[in-house]
């Protein structure tokens, strides 16, 4: 008989019910209480029993047979042993590693989305089990904003919390006149947030914005980066030179005595030297609207025209997160801010400015009432981190310094690298940087679900549960829903869930209790949901035992804030809600940051132009490449799923292209294109429209890192922009990453076309 079930799960792009057949996952369809559900659910069931799952513990040939030089990981053979084999050989080589280097010679780079429960986390499990074996040096910050994180809490105050006070877009559809995006705000992004959603609010929360007549400009090389509902205004200015755009208006303010001076006066300091920088006094170079089309390829009337509409009613002003992966990207945020200083709204309902807003789901729509319950990942007795996007330097530069917050760091020497629920060769830049920097450690054990690129360059691979092959609960970090996710399947092949892998562990090095606290699965995640309760109740809200809530659905809590207005309070009273500056005020002026002496990041806003374009002097690489989150998946993961397959173009990711462009190259619609430069080149399929602005291509992330190393630059098969991208960081001061800052030329590819083979997995041979 057919056994047909259908149960509830859970991802970061949301709440679906999976239909099962004979323990398979046959279709997972979206919640009935989710306005806009997300069709990435349906990468789910191909991917997990697609041929590319990690069935098996596997090991390296080379590094099995104590010869790890002997084939470069990424090209090497994998041979299956049993998880006994698997595990015993992690515990010789932590014991190994620990005796000779130390714990500092432990490098844990769990980063990545992982999965959405809050039990069965990939980094926190990771992260407690090394933090009970004597620590290990981590990352920090993020890739997709991380120049938030370093610069805000100078300028303005932390990012984090800023971010989750953001306007209510609610309050910006009965109070904004004017919404100014820089770099959009593409829907595509909104699918997805930390931890989940459980409704996607986007979409109806601008249909209300469009339906009370806000206006919206759409400042972005891409002209879906606005949603059609928003019928926005489209200034498709050059990739990277927001920052010109942003001096080009705010010098126009100040020449028409547009200024409001008496906000300036209360809520901020260091305007004044600023103000010396923008009408040239103290470079010799105004920065009118003449210099601001220059840079940026909108005409001056244009430009002095949308500065005279931001102080002509409330205006909004949106930076959107990948303005600022770029090139000195901190720029552009510091002078988005300094211009809604100008405009003297910051505070007021519907007005000032927001960084962040449409990087994921949540932002501006809703956020959590209260905290959910963790597992308590314990204290790292390792001190030592680098900068989150600074892998390949570390493993490159052992020993190596480098700048960071205006201090001067030494980098660790990494002998063993983790990584669990992550994909570095989808978020870093440039790939071909990263093989040869993942060949530096002794050893890379990597946890996975798929033999992603990531996983052929690791030395053991482990294969783990999915969501869907576990029970777990969903809580967004930024939302106010809880979702049961029980066990839809049965674990595939020989899958195991990292808590049981690393209880076993710790057995083997003496400590299993240290690490389970003598606690099962269901145990830990029966406290975690009795830790939610007692938050839950303190906040006047009743939740059901835990089974009662597996066996239960979605459960809705309040909104805590629905008419949220960001920085109310301090403009309310600067002195009582004083911002955590220096000064107490907006920093226009840092005198913190200008103490630092850094060559890319002076005391005040400034302009760099990007670092490839001033670099090509002979414009070998004419075209912008930008590259976003697709709509079709969240980053990298699932992408053999089948509605990321659906949309690529003879097995390999589109790449948008201009006509013109198109047309002086020979390329028609559908045709398969090389892009490349000097770090490297990958093969799309070409899309033609006129979408894109003359002179740039977006390329989307996510196409799992296919390399040819028989070709030229070992070339990519599949699609990854990452082989393009530059390995430089923002600045000195954060070191973000600022992989939107690339250059590229573009031909149609007339060579036999190679298969895809990254969705199959890597040769495997019996051990010897």
């Amino acid at each position: 008989m057919i056994d047909h079930k259908k149960k509830l799960t859970a991802s970061h792009w949301g709440v679906g019910v999976a239909t099962v057949v004979e323990d398979k996952i046959v279709s997972i369809e979206g919640h009935s209480g989710d306005p806009a559900g997300s069709k990435i659910n349906s990468n789910i069931p191909g991917s997990l029993h697609g041929s590319a799952r990690v069935l098996r513990p596997a090991v390296r040939k080379s590094w099995l047979e104590k010869q790890p030089n002997a084939v470069e990981r990424g090209r090497d053979v994998f041979v299956e042993v049993s998880w006994d084999r698997a595990l015993e050989l992690i515990a010789q080589d932590l014991k190994r590693v620990r005796g000779i280097y130390g714990n500092q010679g432990i490098f844990a780079g769990s980063y990545g989305w992982s999965s959405a429960g809050r039990f069965h986390h990939a980094q926190s499990q990771l992260k407690r089990f090394l933090n009970t074996q004597g620590g290990f040096v981590r990352s920090e910050g993020n890739y997709s904003y991380n120049a938030a994180l370093g610069l805000m809490p100078y300028i303005v105050g932390p990012y984090r919390e800023h971010v989750a006070q953001a306007t209510r877009w609610s309050v910006i559809a009965k109070d904004t006149d004017l919404v100014v995006l820089f770099g959009g705000m593409a829907l595509r992004n909104t699918q997805v947030s930390d931890g989940g959603v459980a409704k996607h609010r986007m979409l109806g929360n601008l249909q209300d914005c469009a339906d009370a007549g806000v206006e919206f400009v759409n400042i972005s090389p891409l002209r879906s980066d606005a949603a059609d509902v928003l019928n926005a205004q489209w200034e498709p200015i050059r990739p990277g030179s927001d920052t010109a755009l942003m001096m080009g208006l705010a010098h126009t303010l100040i020449k028409e005595n547009l200024v409001d001076g008496a906000f300036l006066q209360t809520f901020t300091t260091g305007f004044e030297k600023l103000r010396g920088y923008l009408v040239g006094d103290s470079d010799g170079a105004p920065k009118d609207a003449e210099w601001a089309s220059e840079q940026t390829g909108m005409s001056a009337d244009n430009i002095r025209t949308l500065a005279r509409r931001m102080v002509q009613g409330r205006t909004m002003i949106s930076v959107a997160a990948g303005v600022q992966r770029t090139d000195f990207g901190e720029q552009p945020m510091w002078m988005a801010i300094a211009l809604a200083a100008m405009i003297g709204q910051i505070g007021l309902p519907g007005g000032g400015y927001t960084v962040g807003y449409g990087v994921n789901a949540n932002i501006g729509n809703i956020e959590r009432p209260f905290r959910w319950g963790t597992m308590a990942q314990g204290v790292n007795p390792v001190s030592d981190f680098i900068p989150v996007a600074m892998i390949s330097e570390m493993l490159l530069n052992p020993r190596g310094r480098y700048e960071y917050h205006g201090k001067s760091r030494v980098f660790p020497d990494a002998k063993l690298v983790w990584w669990a629920g992550g994909n570095p060769f989808h978020h870093h830049q440039d790939l071909n940087r990263l093989h040869t920097a993942f060949q530096k450690p002794e050893t890379v054990i990597v946890n996975e679900l798929n033999w992603t690129a990531t996983a052929r360059h690791a030395d053991i691979v482990l294969p783990v549960t999915s969501a869907q092959e576990r029970t777990d609960f969903g809580a967004g970090k930024s939302d106010n829903a809880l979702v049961p996710m029980p066990q839809v399947i049965p674990p595939q092949g020989e899958a195991r869930d990292e808590y049981d892998i690393y209880a076993d562990l710790a057995e083997r090095l003496g400590n299993r209790d240290t690490f389970t606290e003598g606690r099962t699965s269901r145990e830990w995640l029966n406290e975690i949901w009795e830790t939610t309760r007692d938050r839950a109740d303190k906040a006047g809200i009743e939740l059901p035992d835990l089974q009662t809530f597996l066996d239960g659905d979605v459960i809705d809590l309040p909104d805590p804030s629905p008419e949220q207005v960001f920085l109310a309070d301090y403009r309310g009273d600067p002195v009582k809600f004083a911002l955590p500056t220096p000064s107490g005020k907006i920093e226009l002026f840092s005198e913190t940051i200008a103490a630092f002496d850094l060559k890319d990041c002076k005391g005040h806003p400034s302009w760099y132009p990007p670092r490839d374009l001033t670099a090509d002097r002979d414009a070998a690489f004419p075209l912008a490449m930008l590259s976003g989150q697709p709509k079709t998946r969240l980053h990298s993961q699932l992408d053999n799923g089948s509605y990321s397959l659906s949309h690529k173009i003879s097995g390999r990711e589109p790449v948008l292209i201009h006509p013109d462009d198109a047309n002086n190259r020979g390329i028609e619609d559908g045709s398969i294109v090389e892009l490349y430069n000097a770090r490297g080149r990958c093969l799309a399929g070409a899309k033609i429209t006129d979408e894109v602005v003359k002179g740039c291509v977006f390329l989307w992330t996510g196409a799992w890192y296919d390399p040819d190393f028989e070709a030229r630059d070992a070339r990519d098969r599949h699609g990854n922009p990452n082989v393009l991208t530059h390995d430089l960081r923002s600045s000195s001061l954060t070191q973000s990453p600022a992989a939107h800052s690339a250059m590229v030329q573009l031909r149609k590819f007339t060579g036999e076309i190679p298969a895809v083979t990254v969705h199959e997995p890597p040769p495997f041979e019996k051990e010897v």
